[in-house]
């Protein structure tokens, strides 16, 4: 790339101009050559988030980062497929999905991420059972995909390291909430997983990271053309985040909820997810209609196979036998660890639950430590909060709506504040589908 020099490109894009392919190039190269000045770094990181980037900007961007390390390779006639969420509250769709699609003859290596913020992230959930690893190389993926089906990793040294910079950077640029940074970030850690189809599940509301429709629509498609561009068939379900996904809401809390959902019990919006991101994928991958497909998860979740489907992952990522078959065939309270504390939080008016805020929710279960303030935190997987109501049914004042799950950070007002995340209304209310959009 002779004759290119980082100062130029960051005038270029400040000026707000079209960067070439080959620049793009030139320019992740060098930081994941770690040859970039960190200051300049920074300043074409503000010069993209003032600017923007074009679609064939941001699919050039997302392929050269992919290229910036290992992209994994799979047996031909596999049907390798994944999902993303952009992250919701009690967002634990990842574990029954993963295993369901297992248990309809799909290979699902799902490489995911740790929380920073409000909650957990997948990984985060995952660590709550004894033994996991998340921890695999490329051949022990690839093993477990043959033998399993599935498996949840978290990102190796080899996959997209130029991701790990640009995302490091970003944190501490005030560049985070960049829509070609994030999708480039997004696509190209998917990509490198050598997908054939993968569903986007994209969130708006007050617990999500976009607060409107219409941003998560606009989004969504950008995320969808750039996915496509990197010969990925693709597709964004746009959905509903303004109330706590099922009836839970923490780390261990959450892997239980994802078991009761395995064994055909699982909460209605948690099914309507699972099933229609899978049923999504099942037509992009060419097996099936979105309908059909659906039907396929739905009985995946009700006949047991994504339940062994689970239950192998488990073993095969390094939980023992005897603590996988406790987990999904006995109580899983058995291997999980409790919260030391359970307090009961009780509705104070009488009608039905027209909202329960899902930031509110959030923001008490980070106080209670189930996520991270900053990257080196640690969490504790046995806190957190339970819904006894949702959206839709009757409450009367001084019937307990919520539980705290605690061990001995809760205060007075931490409880208050969780008293206000519920809304009560006089007459009966609907709730709407969790699925309002679909974007292709």
């Amino acid at each position: 790339m002779h004759g290119l020099h980082v100062v130029d490109l960051i005038k270029k894009k400040a000026l707000g101009q079209e960067l070439s392919p080959k620049e793009i190039q030139f320019f992740v190269t060098q930081v994941s050559e770690r040859k970039i000045d960190q200051v300049q770094l920074g300043a074409m990181l503000m010069a993209i988030y003032t600017h923007g980037m074009r679609t064939a900007e941001v699919t050039q961007l997302t392929a050269a980062m992919t290229r910036s390390g290992q992209v994994l390779a799979w047996p031909a006639d596999w049907l390798v497929v994944d999902k993303h969420s952009t992250g919701g509250v009690g967002d634990k769709v990842s574990l029954p999905l993963a295993a369901a699609l297992a248990a309809r003859g799909f290979k699902v290596p799902m490489v995911s991420g740790r929380g920073l913020g409000h909650t957990g992230g997948t990984l985060d959930k995952l660590e709550a059972i004894p033994g996991f690893t998340v921890s695999m190389t490329a051949e022990q993926m690839r093993q477990s995909l043959e033998r399993v089906g599935c498996c949840i990793v978290g990102q190796t040294q080899d996959l997209v390291p130029a991701d790990r910079i640009l995302y490091a950077s970003r944190d501490i640029t005030a560049t985070v909430d960049s829509a070609p940074l994030i999708t480039s970030s997004i696509i190209s850690k998917k990509a490198a997983e050598g997908l054939r189809a993968l569903v986007l599940d994209v969130k708006y509301g007050s617990g999500a990271f976009m607060k409107e429709f219409d941003e998560a629509r606009d989004t969504a498609q950008l995320l969808v053309n750039t996915s496509k561009g990197m010969g990925i068939s693709t597709a964004a379900l746009v959905t509903n985040m303004d109330s706590p996904i099922g009836r839970a809401v923490g780390n261990a809390l959450e892997v239980a909820e994802s078991i009761a959902c395995l064994r055909g019990e699982g909460a209605p919006d948690l099914v309507e997810l699972v099933t229609e991101l899978g049923g999504r994928l099942a037509a992009l991958a060419g097996q099936t209609s979105p309908e059909e497909g659906c039907r396929q998860m739905a009985t995946a979740l009700h006949d047991g196979s994504a339940l062994d489907k689970f239950q192998q992952m488990l073993e095969s990522q390094g939980v023992s036998q005897q603590n996988a078959q406790q987990l999904c065939r006995g109580d899983p309270w058995g291997v999980l660890t409790k919260a030391d504390h359970v307090e009961s939080v009780p509705a104070t008016a009488t009608g039905y639950v027209s909202d329960i805020d899902a930031m509110t929710v959030a923001q008490v279960c980070l106080s209670l430590g189930a996520g991270r303030k900053k990257a080196a935190d640690t969490v504790d997987h046995r806190v957190g909060v339970t819904l006894a109501v949702r959206p839709g049914e009757h409450v009367q004042a001084g019937q307990a709506w919520a539980q705290i799950h605690h061990c001995g950070t809760l205060t007075e007002p931490i409880r208050q504040q969780l008293s206000g995340a519920l809304t009560v209304v006089p007459d009966p209310v609907k709730p709407g589908p969790r699925v309002t959009g679909l974007v292709q």
